[in-house]
């Protein structure tokens, strides 16, 4: 177990589900991770769910927006940087779209959303008083997230100039994914299109740890939840699975391979 007490620029410092059904969302999540669920109010008839891991922040839930009608549910994730300003400046002159411009969320902190060149959606986080997740390296946290997206070449120009990445092949890697690295952490991923399930948006996909892969994603079909891709081995890497929960937001339950 780590906790986590600076948030470092270029990191991945929240996870933020939109859903359909905030307190069916709670009981699942809860239920599967072992999170502690607190709830703050944002306006009539309205809240706020922070999600607790061994008391410290692990992740978020809302009920979806207006904006967002017509959508799935489906998870944010939120990338930090010094200045969210900065940051969206410099979306246009990469090839993105800057969808909601700078804003304070109160003293938490300040935000833009922003679509990349092929269409995946992010957030950019400046912390003020909320840095973010405070948690990592055990079972129920956030652990890695992969960039689903047709033009790989494309999207690593346009991350690596916005936050500093540094995006290449793994060492002895073949298969085309590609590791992307954060100051001296590597953080994600951007698989090959040969990995990439056909006919899927670009986006970007949250992995969550676990102890034991299957037996997760046994749990979690038993509490509602509909399998998207079988939990399937990654040789000297990890198994993992990808889920929807109850109600359509797509994420991934990952056990990393036992060290030798």
């Amino acid at each position: 177990m780590a906790h986590i007490d600076k948030t470092v620029p270029g990191s991945f410092c929240w996870m933020e589900l939109s859903t359909s059904d905030q307190n069916a969302a709670k009981a699942f999540y809860t239920s599967l991770f072992g999170w502690t669920a607190n709830d703050a109010p944002m306006g009539p008839g309205q809240f706020y769910t922070t999600f607790l891991l061994d008391g410290r922040e692990v992740a978020a839930a809302h009920t979806m927006t207006k904006e967002e009608a017509g959508m799935p549910p489906h998870w944010h994730l939120y990338i930090a940087v010094e200045s969210a300003d900065a940051a969206a400046a410099r979306v246009p002159e990469l090839g993105g779209k800057v969808l909601m411009a700078p804003f304070n969320v109160f003293d938490a902190g300040r935000m833009a959303v922003i679509q990349d060149p092929a269409g995946a959606i992010f957030h950019v986080w400046q912390p003020l008083k909320h840095g973010g997740i405070r948690i990592s390296n055990v079972n129920g946290a956030f652990c890695w997230a992969d960039l689903n997206t047709p033009n790989a070449a494309a999207a690593s120009v346009f991350y690596s100039g916005l936050f500093g990445w540094k995006i290449a092949p793994g060492e002895h890697d073949h298969s085309g994914y590609l590791h992307i690295k954060n100051a001296d952490t590597f953080i994600g991923g951007i698989p090959s299109p040969e990995q990439i399930p056909p006919n899927i948006p670009p986006h970007w996909m949250l992995y969550f740890q676990v102890d034991d892969c299957d037996a997760s994603v046994a749990k979690a079909t038993g509490l509602g939840a509909h399998t998207l891709m079988p939990a399937m081995t990654l040789e000297g890497v990890g198994r993992f699975a990808v889920i929807a929960d109850p109600q359509g937001g797509a994420f991934s339950l990952f056990t990393l391979a036992p060290r030798g």
